[in-house]
Order: structure tokens, then sequence, then C-alpha cells
């Protein structure tokens, strides 16, 4: 590669010079620019209300439902918004710029579904913090114009108390903590005496300097970073939170120790202690709070320092894919008074060091004196596990220790009663979901694995070659054998909530099919009878009919593929339709993991957003999510990208012509993210398709020197490989036409807004049919009505366009 183009690609500036004749000659507008609005029948589906998030009580005997309404107005984005550290603040009420959106607050008992309605005030906009342990309470977040206040709704009445004059710290997101007896609870509050916000310098003292020592310092991008002294003063201003422990009885408040920095208060088992993590200068330019320095340590009640567990210098120097040196990630053990949980790397942190263990599990009993205790240590990363918990313990207090390794996508779960007694639970690849045995049953309000005799529970999505039907098992630790206690049947999709009994004879599910939306259930196990505890109405009736089948086949090399194909309602039988290609490339080590199949045909057609679904109201056929993968080693599977892709698009392509279900010259291919960068690529690298539509993309890899997705090589490791996959390298070869969109305010790494700005540049340089569109204060994925029926509006129009009239 020619030293002056890669110079060039790297500072984005070598598109040709042009003659004056295609200079940007774009008229001035006459008006203001307008959203569209995409047709009635999308408009209705859009505007109805979502279903209700569901979180059970302690007991299982009450369950809160939270109405949301649908979409924010551009005019809630469009409020004033700082970016500190990574976070994006509303300075207005120091709470996240994009506000709550709960609206609406029931409770229903288990028993008989009787239902009692939270008497929040009217128009109270809030997000739900969870029942306290004895489940007499329930906190919500109240997310005001001026504040973001707290109220405790007593489930059984209904009745609600604001904690009067509390004021929750909620930049980084509200933060309130239960003591394990539902007495008190531990909130981060601005201090009472903060004053007005710094005011920026009327002129600067002097430029603003960054520096670096000759240290290896890889960093992936990120954005909304400091970038000034000022920004650091007005983080400090809007991150500093006092502690607050609310008695759950009287409302009342007590504060708790000096101001501070503080990202977490959590009360130790028996509500002795207050474990904390308080962030601490000096902070970074090029790195998100999460990875400034900070102390982790465990307070008294009066907020005096007991113990410092650790004190973490700013990660800048953590290698690719690796994890910061020392102590990191601090929990209570649940099931005991007061002793901390706590991992370490015996690596160095960095994941190509040749070690025979990367990972140690440690703990320390109040009042911290002694030495800890290594519970075990693990040959891989200790991480996966539920919802990212890669450690959880169960009632009786057996720890389940998940590690997994990145190069081999292997994972394993130990149980672990002590120190050097680890047993073995199960063992396979990330990448095989037919091999998984699902997630343990977290006990709700305590947060340990809910655990019945010597036995726990698992719910998995039991995906297979039919496609998935849910269930739930009773392994017992002892022995290791699973008894299937329910499985989802042939002609719906129902989720194990959780049981609500321990011995799991009742069930509290989620169940939808293809005609039925979702709604929560009690579930008799013996019998299968069905109590309906919510009645969410089809917000999609005008998609009545849709025609869903799951498909499978093979690309040239082998590797085996499936879909989900969609078909519109109006559908005649033999017609050829106008079809979309909508999806999303993957990664994988093991081929034959490539395929499997994920979903299911007995799903609901659940629509959010600006969703490629609403396109079957207008006459397409969709094909959803079909494989894309990228088959290689873990370092080296993007050697071959573009050619996988471009496989594994035409694999697809040609099932469903020969299927007779789309017409062949009216083929269209979309995504979003790394799915738009795979749109990008498929039309400059094949002749597939007639158009694509490609949002909030990335298409330069330059501009993500230190890995991007799942490659962690750097730039300067295979400068080839970045140039290959970048479809602005290849604009020239673009003679399809694109539909670019993009948030003006996108925050995810990677891929800032200058992606798409230049990428159509690039096009249109080289006279490509190409359309780029901004939405204001959008982020990466699109929020606002106005922003996302603008988007649908726009993705109609030009599949009308250049696709089904082409």
């Amino acid at each position: 590669m020619p030293m002056r183009l890669l110079a060039c690609a790297l500072a984005l500036g070598c598109l040709l010079a042009q003659p004056a004749a295609a200079q940007d000659t774009a008229p001035r507008a006459a008006e203001a620019p307008r959203y569209l609005t995409p047709p009635a029948p999308i408009v209705d589906i859009l505007d109805a209300p979502p279903p209700p998030t569901v979180t059970p009580s302690p007991a299982r005997d009450v369950v809160a439902l939270t109405d949301r309404k649908a979409m924010p107005s551009i005019a809630e984005l469009a409020q004033p918004m700082l970016r500190l550290g990574g976070y994006r603040v509303n300075p207005r009420n120091n709470g996240p710029h994009r506000g709550a959106d709960g609206i609406g607050l029931r409770f229903k008992r288990t028993a008989d579904g009787r239902e009692v309605v939270a008497a929040l005030p009217a128009g109270t906009t809030f997000e739900p913090l969870g029942f306290s342990p004895t489940g007499a309470h329930f906190a919500v977040a109240s997310a005001g114009a001026t504040r973001v206040g707290l109220w405790l709704v007593d489930p059984s009445s209904g009745r609600a108390t604001e904690v009067p004059g509390l004021s929750l710290a909620a930049a980084a997101g509200p933060s309130c903590e239960w003591t394990a007896d539902g007495a008190r609870l531990y909130c981060l509050a601005l201090p009472p005496d903060r004053g007005a916000p710094p005011e920026p310098p009327a002129a600067p003292s002097g430029p603003n300097v960054q520096e670096s020592s000759g240290r290896s310092a890889p960093v992936r991008t990120y954005q909304d970073l400091l970038t000034n002294p000022h920004d650091e003063a007005l983080f400090e201003h809007y991150f500093t939170s006092r502690i607050a422990a609310v008695d759950a009885a009287s409302a009342g408040v007590t504060l708790v120790g000096p101001p501070g920095l503080y990202m977490r208060a959590e009360p130790s088992p028996d509500g002795t202690l207050i474990l904390v993590e308080r962030l601490e200068r000096p902070f970074s330019w090029l790195l998100p709070a999460q990875a400034f320095p900070r102390v982790v340590a465990v307070l008294d009640p009066k907020g005096a320092l007991v113990h410092t567990l650790a004190t973490r210098p700013l990660a800048d120097a953590v290698p690719i894919n690796g994890v910061p040196t020392g102590p990191r990630t601090f929990w209570w053990k649940p099931t005991a008074p007061a002793t901390v949980v706590w991992v370490e790397a015996l690596d160095g942190g960095d994941p190509k060091a040749k070690v025979e263990h990367r990972d140690r599990l440690l703990t320390l009993d109040a009042p911290f004196t002694g030495t800890p205790v290594e519970l075990v240590r693990t040959e891989y990363r200790v991480q996966g596990g539920f919802q990212g918990a890669a450690v959880q313990w169960t009632d009786a207090g057996i720890a389940l220790v998940t590690e997994s390794d990145r190069p081999t996508r292997r994972m394993r779960t130990w149980r672990v009663d002590g120190p050097g007694q680890a047993r073995l639970v199960n063992e396979r690849s990330a990448e095989d979901a037919y091999a998984n045995p699902g997630m343990p049953v977290r006990r709700p309000g305590r947060g340990t694995v809910l655990q019945h005799g010597t036995s726990i529970y698992l719910a998995g999505n039991g995906a297979s070659p039919q496609g998935e039907r849910p269930f739930l098992d009773r392994l017992d630790l002892d022995t290791l054998q699973k008894t299937r206690v329910f499985q989802s049947d042939e002609k719906s999709y129902e989720q194990v909530l959780v049981p609500i009994d321990d011995a799991a004879t009742r069930l509290l599910t989620r169940r939808e099919t293809r005609a039925e939306p979702p709604n929560v259930y009690v579930r008799q196990v013996a019998d299968g009878r069905l109590t309906a505890l919510t009645e969410y109405k089809d917000p999609s009736p005008q998609l009545s009919g849709v025609e869903k089948q799951v498909l499978t086949y093979a690309r040239a090399d082998g590797v085996k593929l499936s879909a989900t194909l969609y078909l519109p309602p109006d559908r005649k039988p033999g017609e050829r339709l106008p079809l979309l290609v909508w999806a999303y490339p993957r990664e994988f080590v093991d081929p034959n993991a490539a395929g499997q199949v994920t979903g299911s045909p007995n799903r609901f057609i659940a629509i959010r957003g600006a969703s490629h679904f609403l396109l079957l109201t207008q006459g397409y056929a969709i094909l959803d999510d079909p494989s894309m993968p990228i088959v290689g080693e873990a370092e080296t599977a993007n050697d071959t990208y573009v050619e996988q892709l471009v496989a594994s698009a035409k694999a697809a392509v040609d099932t469903v012509v020969e299927m007779g279900v789309a017409d062949p010259d009216r083929l269209g291919v979309g995504g979003h993210s790394y799915g738009a960068f795979m749109t990008a690529n498929l039309l400059a690298h094949s002749d597939l398709f007639r158009a694509g539509i490609a949002r909030s993309g990335a298409y330069n890899r330059t501009l993500t020197p230190f890995g991007f997705q799942n490659e962690s090589r750097t730039f300067w490791e295979a400068p080839e490989i970045y140039a290959r996959m970048s479809p602005f390298w290849y604009a020239s070869k673009v003679n399809e036409p694109i539909l670019l969109l993009h948030g003006e305010a996108d925050n995810n790494s990677g891929t800032f807004p200058i992606q798409s700005e230049r990428f159509y540049m690039a096009l249109k340089g080289h006279g490509a049919t190409v359309r780029y569109v901004t939405l204001p204060h959008e982020s990466h994925g699109y929020a606002a009505r106005e922003s996302v029926l603008h988007t649908v509006a726009e993705m109609v129009a030009w599949m009308d366009k250049w696709v089904k009239h082409a």
C-alpha cells in the first residue's frame, strides 16, 4: 500500500479533487426542513403503547407492572445535554439526558389477579427501582424538570410517599440499594449545600495539553469524553454526591459521611457496613469515567472509614481485551453478614500472556484485618455468567463461578463450596446455542440463585434446529442430574420468569404466539392451567396474517446458515415480492455453530422503534437476521471477511429466489451499526442487491485503529485487513443506491457521525446515488417520535423508488 494513500486514508482527506462543476451546489432551502411521516398504518403501530415491564416481588405473591410511553418527543431530546466522562447529563435536573419512560405503576397479586394502582401524581415519569427485600415497599425515581426525586409506594394500598427534600444524584442513573431487612434504602443524593455549576472561563488561560510518558496505552474509540479543565470542573459538580440513608417507614433522610464522587454505595447483608466506590483525580480525556482512578472502601453507617480495599489507578494501560491489574469487581457475599468478594488477574491483565491461571477469586470477612481467602483459580478469565455476573451465590452460600476464553470461545461453570473445593458443573462452547444449559434463576429481591434442597433452576431459550422452545430445568448440584420442569409447546413461545414457589409447582411466565402478543401468566405445572395477569392488546393488527418461516440452508463452502422469512398478509400464492434482507454479521470460531437456529417461528412480531418489519405493511417480504458468519480463528477470522460476507449473502438470496417468494430483480439490503457496515460492503463487493439502507454505521476502520467489534488486532498489526474491510476505500465500486442515516449525537464507540459524513462525501465524489440523512439530538439508536417516523418514511420511500419500482 503506497504510504501517501495510507496517510490520506488516516486523515480522511484524500477524496479526489473535483472540478468546479462537481462541487457541492445544493440549493439553500426556502423553508426549514420538516420531519416526514410514513403511511398511516405504520404510524398507528408505532404509537401503540409498549407492553409493561414486569418486576416480581421477593415473595413472588405480587408483580409490579410498569406502563411506559411509546416514544419521547424531539422536544424532550432537545433538552440541554452535557457530555461528561462518557455520560450524558441533563443539567436541569442532574439526571440522565434521556429521561425515564415509566408513566404508570400497578401491582397484581399472583394468587387472584387483584390489581392495585399506585397513587403517583398525574404526569409523573419515573424509573422503577424495585421492591424492598420484604416486599413492603416499591421505590421509584421520578424525573422532574429540576430534580430527580424518590418515591416509596405501598404495593398493598398503592399509597405513594415522596421522600421530602431528597434530590438524587442521578447523572449516571439513579443509584439506590435496600438493606436486607428492607428498613433502609441507601441512595446517592445531591449535597444540600451544593453551589451553582462552574461558569466557563470568559477566555482560555492557555492551550489544552495532553501528553504520554512513552508507556503503551492502547485505547479504543470513545465519545462524550472530557476535553478541557472546565469539563473536569463540570464533571465534579454533577457527579459529586452524599450517601443518604432513607428510612422506609418514616421517609426520613440521614446523610452519611462527606461528599465525594461516589459511583456506588451498597449496604452489607447485615446492614452494618457500606461498600463504596469513589472516583478520584486525575481524570482522563481519552477514557470514560469507568476507567478513572477510584478507591474501593468499606464505611460504617456514619460514614467513617473502616477499611480501604483497593486504590486503583487510571486504567489507561489495559491491554486490548484485557482487564486492569489488581483487585477488580467487588461484591458483598449475599449469604454472609459482611464478606467482600473480588477478582484479581494473575496474568497482568494481558490475554496474550502464557500462564497457567488467568484469574483468582478472593474473599475477606469483616473487620477486614485478616488475610484474604482464595476460593479458586481459573484457567480462563472470570467473566460471562448470568446477565454478566460471573460469580453468583445460591441461597445456601454455594458459589457458581463462570470463566470464559475469548480465543476458543470455551466456557466453564464451577461449583465452589470453599477454598480448593471446586467442581465442574458445565463446559461448552459459548457459540453453541443448542448446548446452552440455561441460566440460574435468581430469587427476586435478594440477589441469590434460588435453591430448593440441593437443586437450583436453569431457564433457557431452548434453541434447536426446529426453533427455540424455552424451558425450565431443575439441576441437582450434588448429582448434576437435570429434570425438566417445563418446556414451551410447539405452537407458542413461553418463557419462565421465575417459579412462584420454591418447589416450582407454579410458574410466572411470559407467553406469546404468532398471533397473540406477549402477556404474563401464572402457570400450574401439574395440569398446565394458565391464569392471565396482563391483558396487553395486539399493537399491530395491521400485520395479522403475516406468514413466518424459519429457513435453513448452506453457503458454497458448506457452512450451514439460517434465517427467518416474513411474508406480508396480502401476498397472493406464487407471487414474487420485493424483499429486504436485514442482517448483522457475527464472528464464529466453530463453523458448526454459525448456522444454528436461534429464533422461533412462534414469536409475536414485536415492533419498537424504526423497525424494518414495518415494511411488511407496504407489501415487502423480509428476510430477517440471515446468518452472516465470519468463521475462523479468533485472531484471523476477518482475513476473509469480504469473501465470507458475500458468500453468505448470495446463499440467502439464492434460497429465497429458489423458493419463489422473492423477485431476484427487486432485492434490497439493510442494517444498523455493524449491519450498516455490512450493507456498504455488500454494495461495494457484489451486485446482489438493487439498493441498500445503512443506519449509524462505521465505514472507515482506520478511524477505529485499536480494534473494533471482535477484531483485536490494531491497525498497525494488520493494515491490509483494515483497508480491505473498509467500504470507504471502495466507494468507487458502490454502484447501487444507498441511503445513509445517522444520529447527530451518536455516542456508540466507533460509529462517530463523521463516519457517515465522510462516506457520503466519498460516494458523492465518485458519482454514486446516495441520500444522507442526519437526525438531530439522536444517539446510536433513534428514540424521538419525530425521528422514528421520519426514519421509517425514508426507508419506505427509498425501497419503493429503488427496489419495488426498479
